[in-house]
């Protein structure tokens, strides 16, 4: 792959993401991710597919394939209590400190090394202190249409699932997938 740098499509919603945002840090930490959170939901509504949450025997195999993957690449990871749950804070608290590597490995780590969610008021509030933000400054319309646009942009470059890396007009889609873009 050139010197370009890599669209990364995420959303903190996906254990697989998570894991292959902790690889991609660890293992090729001279790759230049460019990480774009994208509303996995509104790709699965654009493409009329349904998420692995939402079929419950997925779901199960799911959480037990990443844990296994986990162990394997020694990765901390600890469940949240609720999945699937409601990433939009998330998104918009990314975007509002401009989706650095610092911030999404924060947020990842929020959700999958703490098991903690937007939806437990207080640790939310103790992260948006401890990131010196508050709920207004990430309840922009520029906030909410730099989501839709991430989106967009997304689907426009042929992307349907997360995470999914985009170099040279390649697309390299899941976990599973980490290996082939380390080798590309």
């Amino acid at each position: 792959m050139s010197e370009h740098v890599i669209d990364w499509y995420f959303d903190f919603i996906s254990p697989y993401a998570y894991l292959q945002w902790q690889r991609l840090r660890r293992e090729a930490p001279q790759l230049r991710l460019n990480p774009k959170p994208v509303l996995f939901a509104g790709l699965l509504g654009h493409y009329d597919h349904k998420g692995p949450a939402e079929i419950t025997p997925k779901r199960s195999w799911t959480y037990a394939h990443c844990l296994w993957i986990a162990r394997r690449h020694d990765i901390p990871m600890r469940l949240p209590s609720a999945h699937p749950f409601t990433p939009l804070p998330l998104f918009r608290l990314s975007l509002a400190l401009g989706a650095t590597d610092d911030i999404v490995d924060r947020l990842f780590n929020f959700v999958w090394r703490e098991g903690l969610l937007p939806s437990d008021q207080s640790a939310w509030q103790d992260l948006l202190d401890e990131l010196l933000v508050t709920q207004s400054d990430i309840s922009t319309d520029a906030i909410k249409q730099a989501l839709h646009d991430n989106c967009e942009q997304a689907i426009a470059s042929g992307v349907f699932g997360v995470p999914t890396a985009v170099g040279d007009e390649k697309l390299f889609w899941g976990v599973d997938a980490t290996d082939m873009l380390l080798g590309y």
